[in-house]
């Protein structure tokens, strides 16, 4: 018998792709401190949040396997979470622009019952081409870019700023299927 899912997240691209896989779960999102911490790196941050969200709805779970992640957009060692507005999101995609980023996510994934724990990262690169202010600007005006770490969403109109990524596709989407699959057989789920 398959252990009750948890995924301890409220994004609707994340629930999107757990469904694509054939996953039934329920859906308990965990609010963390997404502060970062003084000498934090990138990949250390990315994790404690993932760590974080997973310990808050197990426990409020009590059973069944958790799913926490976190995903964060890296130009250099900054992080770039999701913009506070339009003007913030406009900054970033020109920051982006002809550049090669990094979009990390750190994937926590819990047994309840008995807080056993597994957690990895995925790292894609991906690669903007240039963008004129004009592109930004329109882009920005949809609206698409405000709830999404570095501005943009790879698997809506974002995906006309990308000239290409190196790494797995769903990890820029927020949520690394394949390493999720194999974390997931850890805790005894086959899909």
């Amino acid at each position: 018998m398959t252990p009750k899912i948890i995924l301890a997240s409220n994004s609707p691209r994340r629930k999107e792709l757990m469904t694509q896989i054939g996953l039934t779960f329920t859906v308990a999102p965990a609010d963390a401190d997404e502060s970062i911490l003084p000498g934090e790196s990138p990949e250390a941050y990315a994790v404690r949040v993932a760590l974080d969200k997973a310990r808050i709805a197990a426990e409020r779970a009590g059973e069944g396997i958790v799913i926490a992640a976190d995903t964060i957009v890296v130009v250099g060692d900054s992080i770039l979470g999701k913009p506070a507005d339009a003007r913030d999101a406009e900054g970033m995609l020109a920051l982006l622009s002809g550049k090669e980023h990094r979009v990390v996510t750190a994937l926590a994934v819990m047994d309840a019952a008995t807080a056993r724990m597994v957690t990895r990262t995925s790292v894609t690169k991906v690669w903007f081409r240039d963008l004129t202010e004009r592109e930004i600007t329109a882009y920005v005006a949809t609206g698409e870019p405000l709830d999404k770490a570095g501005a943009y969403g790879i698997q809506e109109r974002g995906a006309l700023l990308v000239d290409r990524i190196e790494g797995c596709y769903s990890n820029v989407v927020g949520l690394p299927l394949s390493l999720l699959g194999e974390m997931l057989r850890e805790f005894g789920v086959y899909l």
